[in-house]
Protein backbone atom coordinates (compact mmCIF):
# COMPACT_ATOMS: atom_id res chain seq x y z
CA UNK A 1 0.00 0.00 0.00
CA UNK A 2 1.31 3.70 -0.97
CA UNK A 3 -0.11 6.40 1.20
CA UNK A 4 0.43 9.45 -0.91
CA UNK A 5 0.03 11.76 2.22
CA UNK A 6 2.77 10.78 3.43
CA UNK A 7 5.20 9.74 0.49
CA UNK A 8 5.20 10.71 -3.06
CA UNK A 9 4.22 9.68 -6.30
CA UNK A 10 7.93 9.68 -7.50
CA UNK A 11 8.71 6.82 -4.65
CA UNK A 12 5.52 5.13 -5.59
CA UNK A 13 6.19 5.47 -9.74
CA UNK A 14 9.57 4.16 -8.92
CA UNK A 15 8.44 0.75 -7.04
CA UNK A 16 5.84 0.34 -10.07
CA UNK A 17 8.78 0.31 -12.74
CA UNK A 18 10.79 -1.84 -10.74
CA UNK A 19 10.47 -6.01 -10.60
CA UNK A 20 7.48 -6.50 -8.71
CA UNK A 21 8.25 -9.88 -8.38
CA UNK A 22 4.79 -11.45 -6.74
CA UNK A 23 3.18 -8.23 -6.28
CA UNK A 24 -0.24 -8.24 -8.52
CA UNK A 25 -2.32 -5.84 -6.38
CA UNK A 26 -1.20 -1.96 -5.59
CA UNK A 27 -3.41 -0.19 -3.40
CA UNK A 28 -3.05 4.06 -3.24
CA UNK A 29 -4.19 6.31 -0.34
CA UNK A 30 -5.21 9.32 -0.82
CA UNK A 31 -4.48 10.37 -4.01
CA UNK A 32 -5.71 13.63 -3.63
CA UNK A 33 -5.51 14.90 -7.07
CA UNK A 34 -1.77 14.40 -7.41
CA UNK A 35 -0.40 14.17 -11.13
CA UNK A 36 1.14 11.50 -13.03
CA UNK A 37 0.07 8.78 -10.86
CA UNK A 38 0.88 5.07 -12.10
CA UNK A 39 2.28 6.29 -15.15
CA UNK A 40 4.35 3.87 -17.32
CA UNK A 41 3.77 0.79 -16.11
CA UNK A 42 4.65 -2.22 -17.51
CA UNK A 43 3.69 -5.13 -15.79
CA UNK A 44 -0.17 -7.03 -15.02
CA UNK A 45 -0.56 -5.52 -11.72
CA UNK A 46 -3.90 -4.08 -10.82
CA UNK A 47 -3.71 -0.71 -8.98
CA UNK A 48 -6.45 0.70 -6.81
CA UNK A 49 -6.62 4.43 -6.93
CA UNK A 50 -8.80 5.41 -3.74
CA UNK A 51 -9.56 8.67 -4.73
CA UNK A 52 -9.58 11.44 -7.37
CA UNK A 53 -5.97 11.17 -9.39
CA UNK A 54 -4.81 14.51 -11.24
CA UNK A 55 -3.04 15.21 -14.89
CA UNK A 56 -2.07 11.66 -16.89
CA UNK A 57 -3.10 8.92 -14.39
CA UNK A 58 -2.18 5.99 -16.10
CA UNK A 59 -0.72 7.13 -18.74
CA UNK A 60 1.54 4.97 -21.18
CA UNK A 61 0.00 2.24 -19.13
CA UNK A 62 0.58 -1.35 -20.75
CA UNK A 63 -0.56 -4.41 -19.51
CA UNK A 64 -1.91 -3.20 -16.07
CA UNK A 65 -5.04 -2.94 -14.85
CA UNK A 66 -5.92 0.70 -13.17
CA UNK A 67 -8.65 1.32 -11.39
CA UNK A 68 -9.63 5.23 -10.38
CA UNK A 69 -12.18 5.54 -7.21
CA UNK A 70 -12.99 8.90 -8.57
CA UNK A 71 -12.70 11.48 -11.43
CA UNK A 72 -9.18 11.87 -13.12
CA UNK A 73 -7.60 14.95 -14.57
CA UNK A 74 -6.63 16.00 -18.00
CA UNK A 75 -5.28 13.32 -20.38
CA UNK A 76 -6.23 9.91 -18.31
CA UNK A 77 -4.66 6.86 -19.63
CA UNK A 78 -2.73 9.10 -22.41
CA UNK A 79 -0.82 6.92 -25.00
CA UNK A 80 -1.77 3.40 -23.36
CA UNK A 81 -0.72 0.71 -24.58
CA UNK A 82 -2.55 -2.05 -23.51
CA UNK A 83 -4.18 -3.56 -20.41
CA UNK A 84 -7.07 -1.83 -18.47
CA UNK A 85 -8.04 1.57 -17.06
CA UNK A 86 -11.31 2.31 -15.48
CA UNK A 87 -12.52 5.35 -14.29
CA UNK A 88 -15.70 5.41 -11.82
CA UNK A 89 -16.22 9.50 -11.98
CA UNK A 90 -15.95 11.70 -14.86
CA UNK A 91 -12.95 12.23 -16.85
CA UNK A 92 -11.41 15.81 -17.79
CA UNK A 93 -10.30 16.50 -20.98
CA UNK A 94 -8.31 14.48 -23.57
CA UNK A 95 -9.30 11.47 -22.34
CA UNK A 96 -7.89 8.48 -24.12
CA UNK A 97 -5.51 10.31 -26.21
CA UNK A 98 -3.25 8.74 -28.57
CA UNK A 99 -3.93 5.36 -26.80
CA UNK A 100 -3.09 2.54 -29.21
CA UNK A 101 -4.35 -0.49 -27.16
CA UNK A 102 -6.41 -1.53 -24.17
CA UNK A 103 -9.49 -0.20 -22.68
CA UNK A 104 -10.61 2.74 -21.32
CA UNK A 105 -13.45 2.93 -19.51
CA UNK A 106 -15.31 6.31 -18.02
CA UNK A 107 -18.07 5.43 -15.72
CA UNK A 108 -19.28 8.78 -15.82
CA UNK A 109 -18.88 12.10 -18.02
CA UNK A 110 -15.52 12.49 -20.50
CA UNK A 111 -14.73 16.04 -20.98
CA UNK A 112 -13.63 17.70 -24.36
CA UNK A 113 -11.66 15.84 -26.98
CA UNK A 114 -12.02 12.08 -25.48
CA UNK A 115 -10.33 9.81 -27.92
CA UNK A 116 -8.15 12.84 -29.53
CA UNK A 117 -5.77 11.05 -32.17
CA UNK A 118 -6.89 7.82 -31.30
CA UNK A 119 -4.56 5.19 -32.43
CA UNK A 120 -6.56 2.03 -31.73
CA UNK A 121 -7.50 1.57 -28.40
CA UNK A 122 -11.08 0.97 -27.17
CA UNK A 123 -13.13 3.66 -25.13
CA UNK A 124 -16.31 3.06 -23.33
CA UNK A 125 -17.81 6.45 -22.05
CA UNK A 126 -21.14 6.00 -19.64
CA UNK A 127 -22.39 9.22 -19.86
CA UNK A 128 -21.51 12.37 -21.91
CA UNK A 129 -18.78 13.45 -24.02
CA UNK A 130 -17.53 17.13 -24.57
CA UNK A 131 -16.80 19.11 -27.82
CA UNK A 132 -14.65 17.80 -30.58
CA UNK A 133 -13.97 14.45 -29.29
CA UNK A 134 -12.66 11.66 -31.46
CA UNK A 135 -10.86 14.56 -33.35
CA UNK A 136 -8.27 13.13 -35.96
CA UNK A 137 -8.89 9.56 -34.05
CA UNK A 138 -6.88 7.30 -36.66
CA UNK A 139 -8.05 3.81 -34.86
CA UNK A 140 -10.12 1.76 -32.63
CA UNK A 141 -13.25 1.85 -31.28
CA UNK A 142 -15.70 4.72 -29.00
CA UNK A 143 -18.41 3.88 -27.69
CA UNK A 144 -20.82 7.11 -25.97
CA UNK A 145 -24.06 5.73 -23.90
CA UNK A 146 -24.85 9.25 -23.30
CA UNK A 147 -24.92 12.55 -25.73
CA UNK A 148 -21.91 14.08 -27.77
CA UNK A 149 -21.64 17.78 -27.92
CA UNK A 150 -20.48 19.69 -30.79
CA UNK A 151 -17.68 18.31 -33.42
CA UNK A 152 -17.81 14.80 -32.92
CA UNK A 153 -15.26 13.01 -34.89
CA UNK A 154 -13.80 15.94 -36.47
CA UNK A 155 -11.42 14.89 -39.31
CA UNK A 156 -11.58 11.26 -38.20
CA UNK A 157 -9.73 8.59 -40.06
CA UNK A 158 -10.65 4.75 -39.21
CA UNK A 159 -11.73 4.87 -35.96
CA UNK A 160 -15.52 4.11 -35.60
CA UNK A 161 -18.09 5.84 -32.77
CA UNK A 162 -20.90 4.23 -31.73
CA UNK A 163 -23.44 6.75 -29.77
CA UNK A 164 -26.14 6.25 -27.87
CA UNK A 165 -27.89 9.80 -27.28
CA UNK A 166 -28.11 12.98 -29.24
CA UNK A 167 -25.20 14.08 -31.03
CA UNK A 168 -25.25 18.25 -31.43
CA UNK A 169 -22.68 18.21 -34.86
CA UNK A 170 -20.34 15.86 -36.20
CA UNK A 171 -16.90 17.46 -37.40
CA UNK A 172 -15.80 17.68 -40.95
CA UNK A 173 -15.58 14.32 -42.79
CA UNK A 174 -17.71 12.57 -40.14
CA UNK A 175 -20.68 10.80 -41.01
CA UNK A 176 -23.71 8.75 -39.99
CA UNK A 177 -23.83 4.94 -41.13
CA UNK A 178 -26.14 2.20 -40.78
CA UNK A 179 -25.64 -0.51 -38.11
CA UNK A 180 -24.43 -3.64 -39.15
CA UNK A 181 -24.80 -6.84 -37.57
CA UNK A 182 -20.69 -6.79 -37.42
CA UNK A 183 -21.33 -3.50 -34.95
CA UNK A 184 -23.94 -4.17 -32.86
CA UNK A 185 -21.89 -7.50 -31.67
CA UNK A 186 -19.20 -4.84 -31.29
CA UNK A 187 -21.13 -2.80 -29.45
CA UNK A 188 -22.35 -5.33 -27.11
CA UNK A 189 -18.70 -7.05 -26.80
CA UNK A 190 -17.39 -3.66 -25.69
CA UNK A 191 -20.85 -2.79 -23.11
CA UNK A 192 -19.86 -6.13 -21.64
CA UNK A 193 -16.78 -5.36 -20.66
CA UNK A 194 -17.05 -1.93 -19.60
CA UNK A 195 -20.22 -3.55 -17.42
CA UNK A 196 -22.82 -1.77 -18.69
CA UNK A 197 -26.22 -2.92 -19.88
CA UNK A 198 -27.63 -0.57 -22.83
CA UNK A 199 -29.28 -2.12 -25.99
CA UNK A 200 -26.34 -2.64 -28.99
CA UNK A 201 -29.40 -1.53 -31.09
CA UNK A 202 -29.79 1.61 -29.69
CA UNK A 203 -26.45 3.13 -30.54
CA UNK A 204 -25.32 4.76 -33.75
CA UNK A 205 -22.46 4.60 -35.95
CA UNK A 206 -20.25 7.44 -36.89
CA UNK A 207 -17.16 6.90 -39.66
CA UNK A 208 -15.55 8.78 -41.62
CA UNK A 209 -17.05 9.57 -45.48
CA UNK A 210 -13.02 10.07 -46.41
CA UNK A 211 -13.16 13.12 -47.62
CA UNK A 212 -10.03 14.51 -46.37
CA UNK A 213 -7.79 11.52 -47.44
CA UNK A 214 -5.91 13.43 -50.22
CA UNK A 215 -6.14 17.29 -50.42
CA UNK A 216 -8.45 18.88 -52.84
CA UNK A 217 -7.18 22.16 -54.30
CA UNK A 218 -10.49 22.87 -55.50
CA UNK A 219 -12.15 22.82 -52.62
CA UNK A 220 -11.42 26.29 -51.08
CA UNK A 221 -11.41 24.87 -47.68
CA UNK A 222 -15.22 23.72 -47.36
CA UNK A 223 -15.63 20.36 -46.61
Amino acid sequence: MFDIADGSVRALNQFLHGPLGPTRRVVVENPDGAHSIAVGVNAPVEIDIRGHAGYYAAGMNKHATVNIAGNAGPGVAENMMSGRVTVRGFASVSAGASAHGGLLVVEGDAGLRCGISLKGADIVVGGDVGAFSAFMAQAGRIVVCGDAAENLGDSLYEAVLYVRGEVKSLGADAQFEPMTDADRAAVASLLQAAGFAHDPASFRRVASAKQLYHWNADANQEY
